[in-house]
């Protein structure tokens, strides 16, 4: 799935370890262009996502999967984003359009 919006919040990162291993972890916030727009917190595990590379108040595009897990009866959510792209200023977080050309085609196909 994907989500833009405009970076608000990068939480403090947190560490751990786990039977697997060591952990990393930032949860950052967007707040969508929407009509109403929605704020939405997602988060960076390990060393995919350079967040470094990104500031307050910068439009992104965020890839991400949705997965939930079921703890002492109760389910929870999590955001895992797996990529992320800064927007420019002139880019909007609409989908590129289709090439079509101004002028005539000269083509010689047969259909």
């Amino acid at each position: 799935m994907e989500i833009t919006g405009t970076l608000l919040h990068l939480l403090t990162p947190q560490t751990g370890q786990g039977k697997n291993g060591p952990w990393k972890k930032q949860d950052f916030v967007i707040e969508t262009g929407d009509t109403y727009p929605k704020k939405v917190c997602l988060a960076a595990w390990g060393d995919k996502i350079d967040l470094g590379k990104i500031s307050i108040g910068q439009s992104i595009k965020v890839s991400f999967d949705v997965e939930s897990r079921e703890y002492n009866g109760k389910w929870y959510t999590d955001l895992k984003a797996f990529a992320l792209q800064p927007l420019s200023k002139s880019t909007n977080a609409e989908p590129d359009q289709p090439f079509i050309p101004s002028g005539p085609v000269d083509d010689d196909l047969p259909f």
